[in-house]
């Protein structure tokens, strides 16, 4: 589901593990001039890319975060309504410097959030801080913006799996964007640039003049199919359906800054936090 799995993987869809080809669309808008690769914070996760990420509340002293995909989650892709919170985990992920070249491996302490309601983001707490990963790899986190983007702003799409970059523009906001059994909100569209391929799951997307994180990688239309697994569609505020081979997605992050607080917490009940929560949990805030 989505954007964007190894393609290998291709024979595990039944266990839950996702795909997507990518294809190439007309641009909406000129795209951004490519700028030189910086991986500077970019993860290599074992099926999927992510990124070393803090929030602008965050302080070097506390455990550090590492974003990615809510479909790359290894225990399989969450289920519609279904939100993942503070599960352990000890997963690896490598960790690259600015040209590209592996600083060392993370590891994860918990997925702090994981969904694919409403969003696809999973957001893992490391077992070392900032301070800690700076110090011993020399790794510095990228910031996710508090800031809802803007169309037509300059964005790359930072694939750690392939140490690849993709640039182009933000193309518009999608009303709801649907795939099989789930429904996104607030989708990003990219411009035909952005055409990513297999292994580009859970790429941070960065604006290009801030080079904080906007948003995260997630999907495309492989076949011109309408709201089905690997062919998302678009549906406006009236209903309207639509739909085209090739486009490209990703999924905003600045939910984030209203749901975390100090220590790096993620709080569900945060005032103002409007991240999806599990169903006790939205229960009980009715």
């Amino acid at each position: 589901m989505t954007r964007r799995l190894l393609a290998a993987l291709v024979t595990t869809l039944v266990s839950g593990t996702l795909v997507l080809a990518a294809g190439t669309i007309p641009a909406a808008a000129a795209p951004a001039q490519p700028a030189a690769a910086d991986y500077t914070g970019i993860i290599k996760l074992s099926n999927c890319s992510g990124s070393l990420v803090r929030l602008p509340s965050s302080k070097d002293t506390d455990p550090a975060l590492a974003l990615t995909n809510g479909h790359c989650y290894e225990g399989g892709m969450p289920g519609p309504g279904e939100v993942i919170v503070n599960r352990a985990s000890s997963r690896t992920m490598t960790l690259l410097g600015a040209s590209g070249q592996s600083l060392g491996t993370l590891r994860a302490a918990k997925v702090a959030y994981a969904t694919m309601t409403d969003t696809d983001v999973a957001l893992y707490q490391l077992d070392s801080t900032y301070q800690a990963i700076a110090s011993r790899l020399r790794g510095k986190a990228l910031e996710i913006s508090d800031q809802h983007p803007a169309a037509g702003s300059g964005i790359s799409v930072v694939s750690g799996y392939f140490t690849r970059t993709w640039t182009c523009n933000i193309d518009k906001f999608v009303y709801q964007l649907r795939e099989g059994d789930w429904t996104w909100k607030d989708s990003i569209r990219y411009t035909s640039t952005c055409d990513t391929i297999h292994g580009t799951s859970g790429s941070p997307v960065v604006d290009n003049a801030t080079r904080k994180v906007v948003g995260v990688n997630n999907t495309g239309n492989d076949d011109g199919q309408r709201c089905t697994f690997n062919n998302p569609c678009e549906v406006d505020e009236n209903g309207q359906v639509y739909y085209k081979q090739g486009l490209t997605y990703g999924q905003q992050t600045f939910w984030f800054a209203g749901c975390v607080s100090e220590g790096n917490k993620v709080d569900l009940a945060k005032p103002g936090c409007v991240l999806p929560k599990p169903a006790r949990t939205a229960a009980a805030a009715a």
